[in-house]
C-alpha cells in the first residue's frame, strides 16, 4: 500500500520518501509539505502499539495545518479504527487531503489503485 501511495505521489510530478515507524520522528515533519501515514489495525481496532502508536503520538503535535492522508488494512471489525484515527488527525488540526484508504486483509488491485489516487491527491 505504501509503495502504491509513493507511486501516486511521483506520478503526479512530486517527490516522496518511504519510512517505517521506527525511522520517522517528529523533527522530520517540518521537512515535508504533506505526509501519508499507513498502519494496519491491531487488537480491537487500534493502531499498531509497538512502534506506530508511540511514533504517531509524538508526531501529532506537529500535524496542525499539515496536508495529511491515511491508509491501512484490517482483518476484523468494520474499520472503526480508521474513522477514529481520521478524527484524531482532524482534532490535531491536520488538513486531510482526501478520504482514507482502507482494505480488509491484503490489498487487492482496487485498494492499490485507491492508494495511488491518495498519493496523487496528497501530492
Amino acid at each position: 500500500m505504501a509503495n502504491a501511495v509513493l507511486e501516486g505521489i511521483t506520478s503526479s510530478g512530486n517527490e516522496g520518501s518511504l519510512y517505517t515507524a521506527s525511522e520517522f520522528s517528529p523533527n522530520m515533519v517540518d521537512s515535508f509539505d504533506a505526509i501519508a501515514f499507513g498502519c494496519p489495525s491491531m487488537g480491537s481496532e487500534q493502531l499498531e502499539e509497538g512502534e506506530f502508536e508511540p511514533m504517531f503520538s509524538e508526531v501529532e503535535a506537529k500535524l496542525s495545518g499539515k496536508r495529511t492522508a491515511l491508509f491501512g488494512s484490517y482483518g476484523w471489525g468494520d474499520g472503526e479504527w480508521m474513522r477514529n484515527w481520521y478524527d484524531r488527525c482532524v482534532s490535531d488540526g491536520a488538513e486531510m487531503a482526501c478520504e482514507s484508504v482502507i482494505c480488509n486483509d491484503a490489498p487487492d488491485d482496487g485498494a492499490l489503485e485507491n492508494c495511488s489516487a491518495l498519493g496523487k491527491a496528497l501530492g
